[in-house]
């Protein structure tokens, strides 16, 4: 189970430069401006953080299918959580507001990622749903549609790496959009 408050951690055995190597690579890739320009994510704080915990689900999948899985995705998860009490706290959120506010990071990760589970293993146009509910506001099915096609293509990267360039980090998630939806 990842648990965000896990305070008696185990030394890691993958090296910390991994997991902050594809923590890196999931950041960079919720800040993607063509997320926001072209598929009608809302350039919000919720909106990021919808995108961030989209693409952690997507590597967390992923994730689960190799030998030290269960550790890494802890260590990841870890990561994830470590990441939003320091953005919270740097954005003068108090020490005592921090721990309900990590709260509610935890149950937006853990609904979104049970629905996308869910509709994962249903069919792209569940998934799509689910996206439009949780990172569209309930609007632009069309965008959802594409976002879901985004997240396909993206697993589909994920699952052509062996565990080793999964880990050097040696890929890249794909273009958020097909050139022909970009003019």
């Amino acid at each position: 189970m990842l648990w965000p408050f896990n305070h008696f951690r185990k030394s890691p055995k993958s090296p910390r430069g991994t997991i902050e190597a594809i923590y890196g690579m999931i950041v960079a890739q919720a800040r993607e401006p063509l997320f926001y320009k072209h598929l009608d994510v809302p350039d919000t704080v919720d909106g990021r953080l919808d995108l961030l915990i989209l693409h952690l689900w997507l590597m967390l999948r992923r994730l689960r299918q190799v030998a030290a899985g269960r550790e890494l995705s802890q260590m990841l998860f870890d990561h994830f959580c470590d990441d939003m009490d320091a953005n919270l706290r740097e954005m003068g959120v108090g020490d005592l507001a921090v721990p309900k506010r990590m709260q509610k990071f935890g149950e937006a990760f853990y609904g979104r990622t049970a629905a996308y589970d869910l509709a994962w293993s249903d069919s792209e146009a569940r998934l799509a749903e689910a996206l439009q509910k949780n990172i569209l506001n309930g609007k632009h099915p069309e965008s959802a549609q594409r976002l879901a096609a985004y997240a396909a293509r993206a697993a589909a990267v994920l699952e052509a790496c062996d565990e080793a360039a999964l880990l050097r980090p040696a890929w890249r998630f794909p273009a958020p959009v097909e050139q022909d939806l970009t003019t």
